[in-house]
């Protein structure tokens, strides 16, 4: 009776699943079936004993069932299978070991499963360690020093990481709402975007422009842009999450008839609604201004996340800013430390943050505190520091030294970086004999203390070429009075490439205080005057371009209907009228300004333009101050702006960017003044018991 009752009960269980896995499967459709995949770089593992680690990320709101791994690798064929192995670690606990084998084809395949209960909520780390032989002993008990130039494991960029989850829905409130919207799942499968009316207006295009930059400079898949895109009903069926940027006479009825007109007076609000089955964040009010403050406190990501509720009021007198950017400061490397366990080459990389155009200036410097095992060859065992994966300096161990060493370095000049950067702390742990010893997990060690500092002066790169993008728009993390010119027509084209253009440059925008303003139609040249301008469109339909075609590196022809050839490059008059363009050039309205012009003959090639300052990923091909881009994804940049030679910098320059020497010249003028005073002061005495003498 009792196991009738259990199929019976079993049975319900089944049938009501199966009622509602139709569902399931539907809303996870545009998730991938709930999978979020990591592919690994191409990375090859020399030498006897080496590692290689891959980051993943879980968000908070996931539910995990496994994560599969799949590895690709090649080895040397000099291996010794029975000598050698290959062990797999998850957040530093081994979860599966093999010995390589050698097969028909070059390339083998490893497939295995992660116990769930081994991932962590946000990054985890997968390590891949192998200890590689290729010498066989030549008699029992024998010992035969490792070989390292033909030890190598060589995993291939096929090989991935394939979380499987489910999903927690959005709860009513602001801050599980912001965790939803940019996460990873939610922004690479396009089930976000932020949206304005079609008839907006400047002010709402600015409000929108700030949430979107502040949403962007924390969405960990950098290869996707957050879209910025006009409203409509049919969003709900291919959208998961929504924010709607708009005055409340243009929020659509369905949104009117729960937030009322009287709700809106004198203030703003952020109310989270549930329209047709998707969870939007509703940004309105009345009042332009307060939209606006509305806009910036949606881009303060740290506020956003502490709102625990569905609605949030925004006043005049509402603080919303963030702090201002320091970009010459004293920060620490480490918050608690951080320790490196096993032999042989071993290294931390820590990530510094810096604003786009700051580069590092002299009398930048490391002071590196750490200690370490006594158990190394000291004759062998180093630490050596990188920026940029370029040594600045090294060290070698010693036991006098072990419980306390420490380096300070000078950052050169000659490494000229500018953004962020990376500092990588790498230790070569030996150990004597270690050929012929057992590999122990726990020896040796490194740890790398907390009060490891990086003393960090920068300077402002102010020469317009893309180089140094993103200036001028951005200047130490914040907006640079940036004016956007738009076209007479809006489409699609138009808010896929203010798309591009702010999603890259809200991810270097550190705070929400600068500020970013939409014009159009006939302007007059005092409204762009003091302004770092942004210009998109074609000849036709921006005044801007067209009244400066003639100080444009690449310009239009008679009619404007495409590029014409100039002095680095011939152009085919069709093939002028296919291509989208970006242009930095000064400002014809105020020198010391610049202007940038994204433009093309037609809407879908200024598009095509934009998406070269889309993405670091495609940043990088484009330098000097201007470059052209085709459909079929060839793009040509130039320097057309003669390099001016640099002026020596001067004594006093340098003093001046130093606070230290300001300081000890201070003090050293004091003592000096102090000694003159001194010494005339005993000239008088002695004078006056002269004439005294004489008299």
């Amino acid at each position: 009776m009792w196991n009738r009752s259990v199929v019976r009960v079993a049975l319900s269980i089944f049938l009501f699943l199966g009622l509602f896995l139709p569902t399931v499967q539907a809303e996870n459709l545009s998730t991938a079936a709930g999978q979020m995949q990591t592919h690994l770089s191409d990375t090859s593992l020399t030498g006897g004993i080496t590692y290689t680690q891959q980051f993943f990320r879980v968000e908070n709101y996931w539910n995990v069932t496994s994560v599969d791994i799949h590895l690709d690798y090649q080895l040397s064929q000099l291996l010794q299978n029975e000598r050698s192995s290959v062990t797999l670690y998850m957040n530093g606990t081994p979860f599966h070991s093999f010995r390589p084998q050698l097969g028909e084809k070059a390339q083998q395949r490893l497939n295995l499963t992660v116990p769930a209960s081994m991932i962590i909520k946000g990054v985890n780390t997968l390590m891949v360690q192998g200890h590689l032989e290729t010498n066989a002993p030549v008699a029992q008990n024998a010992c035969l020093p490792t070989d390292n130039r033909d030890n190598w494991l060589q995993i291939a960029k096929s090989s991935r990481i394939a979380v499987n989850y489910t999903s927690d829905p959005i709860q009513d409130s602001i801050q599980d709402f912001q965790r939803h919207f940019i996460g990873q799942d939610s922004v690479t499968n396009g089930q976000i975007a932020i949206a304005v009316a079609p008839e907006n207006t400047s002010p709402e295009l600015e409000a929108a422009t700030y949430a979107l930059s502040g949403l962007a400079r924390v969405n960990q898949v950098t290869d996707k842009p957050i879209p910025l895109t006009t409203y409509s009903s049919d969003m709900t069926k291919t959208k998961q999450a929504l924010i709607l940027v708009s005055l409340y006479e243009h929020l659509p009825a369905e949104v009117k008839a729960v937030i009322k007109e009287g709700d809106v007076a004198q203030k703003a609000v952020l109310q989270l609604l549930d329209l047709n089955g998707v969870k939007t964040l509703i940004i309105t009010s009345n009042d332009a201004t307060l939209l606006i403050k509305a806009g910036r406190l949606a881009a303060n990501q740290t506020l956003l996340t502490q709102i625990n509720a569905p609605q949030k009021e925004v006043l005049a007198s509402t603080e919303v800013d963030t702090p201002a950017v320091n970009v010459s400061r004293t920060l620490p490397l480490t918050e608690s430390g951080d320790k490196l366990v096993g032999d042989r080459h071993r290294e931390k990389a820590y990530f510094i943050s810096l604003p786009g155009n700051r580069s590092i200036a002299d009398g930048s410097k490391l002071r590196f505190n750490f200690r370490y095992a006594r158990n190394v060859d000291f004759e062998r065992s180093l630490v050596t520091i990188l920026v940029n994966d370029t040594p600045i300096g090294s060290k070698r161990l010693s036991t006098e030294l072990a419980d306390g060493d420490h380096m300070e370095l000078t950052i050169p000049k000659s490494l000229n970086i500018s953004g962020n950067f990376t500092v990588k702390a790498a230790f070569d742990l030996e150990l004597k004999n270690n050929s012929c010893l057992a590999n122990e997990d726990q020896m040796p060690w490194a740890f790398v203390e907390k009060d490891s500092l990086l003393q960090l002066n920068t300077k402002d790169r102010t020469e317009l070429l893309f180089n140094n993008y993103p200036y001028p728009f951005l200047r130490d993390g914040s907006y640079n009075q940036v004016t956007v010119v738009l076209p007479t027509t809006r489409d699609v084209y138009l808010y896929q490439s203010l798309t591009n253009v702010f999603n890259l440059l809200g991810r270097y925008a550190q705070t929400n205080t600068g500020k970013v303003q939409f014009v159009a139609g006939n302007l007059q040249s005092e409204q762009l005057k003091g302004r770092q301008i942004i210009a998109i469109g074609s000849y036709e339909d921006n005044a801007v371009i067209a009244a400066n075609n003639d100080k444009l590196y690449f310009r239009y022809g008679a009619g404007g209907q495409g590029f014409v050839s100039n002095e680095k490059l011939s152009i085919e008059s069709g093939y002028g009228m296919r291509i989208g363009s970006l242009q930095l050039i000064d400002s014809p309205y105020q020198s010391g300004f610049g202007l940038m012009a994204v433009t093309g003959s037609r809407p879908e090639y200024a598009y095509l333009a934009s998406k070269l300052i889309g993405s670091e990923g495609s940043l990088w091909q484009v330098f000097g101050d201007g470059a052209i881009t085709d459909a079929d994804g060839n793009v040509q940049a130039y320097r057309f702006k003669k390099e001016a030679a640099s002026a020596p910098s001067t004594a006093l320059d340098e003093v001046l960017a130093r606070k230290d020497v300001l300081g000890f010249m201070a003090a050293a003028g004091l003592v000096a003044l102090l000694i003159i005073l001194s010494l005339i002061l005993m000239i008088r005495k002695y004078a006056k018991k002269k004439r005294r003498g004489l008299r």
